[in-house]
């Protein structure tokens, strides 16, 4: 953690441009965003991201902030989470949202593509188990049907539950009545999401950022 406590000038400034696919510009562009999220400290932690403006009123926000400090995000074949996180893991994540290259063929679009929406499947796949389970799909609709007040949680349940039904009935076929449904897997959810344009969904304007007081 806590890899860069200044602008990178090294050859890590390169290693990051290969492994992130962020030119060096970007590089030196989210390192500044970095030191001012994280009041010039080495490391970020959650709470720096509470009071970000765009990100304040997301109904997912804190899936979201979560991300960043969920080891499976960081392409290093490793689970768990951590308290803080260093220019690295937090330059790592941002990568998640970038947009393909123009450059890039079709296999390199795909795999992407399949890169963006395992990252978007760990976000709700909150224990780490390979499903999405009915409780955890509950408390992203319940979070983004309710939370403006328009709709009780009640309601937001119901609206979890049938959405889960249907998705059952795509992903599985026919289930007999002693069938239970355990949930929505990585493949499920590639199956759920076919054909959905993904790169005008990610994006990272919740960085746009004023200066906020110092961390406590």
């Amino acid at each position: 953690m806590g890899a860069f406590q200044s602008v990178p000038t090294d050859h890590r400034f390169y290693d990051l441009a290969k492994k992130t696919g962020f030119s060096l510009d970007q590089i030196e562009n989210l390192h500044k965003r970095f030191r001012q999220l994280s009041h010039n400290e080495d490391t970020l932690r959650k709470e720096d991201f509470e009071n970000i403006p765009d990100l304040t009123d997301n109904p997912i926000r804190s899936q979201i902030i979560h991300t960043f400090f969920d080891k499976r995000n960081y392409r290093q074949d490793s689970e768990g989470t951590v308290e803080e996180i260093g220019f690295e893991e937090f330059l790592t994540v941002m990568s998640h949202f970038r947009p393909a290259g123009l450059n890039m063929n079709e296999e390199q679009k795909e795999a992407l593509r399949r890169e963006k929406l395992r990252f978007l499947f760990n976000m709700h796949d909150t224990d780490n188990d390979g499903t999405i389970t009915l409780e955890e799909y509950r408390h992203v609709v319940e979070e983004l049907l309710s939370r403006s007040g328009a709709i009780g949680k009640e309601t937001g349940k119901a609206i979890a539950d049938a959405a889960m039904l249907e998705v059952a009935s795509v992903t599985m076929g026919h289930m007999e009545p002693d069938e239970f449904y355990e949930g929505i897997t990585f493949e499920h959810f590639l199956q759920i999401l076919k054909g959905f344009e993904i790169e005008s969904k990610m994006h990272i304007r919740f960085l746009n950022t004023t200066p906020m007081s110092c961390r406590k």
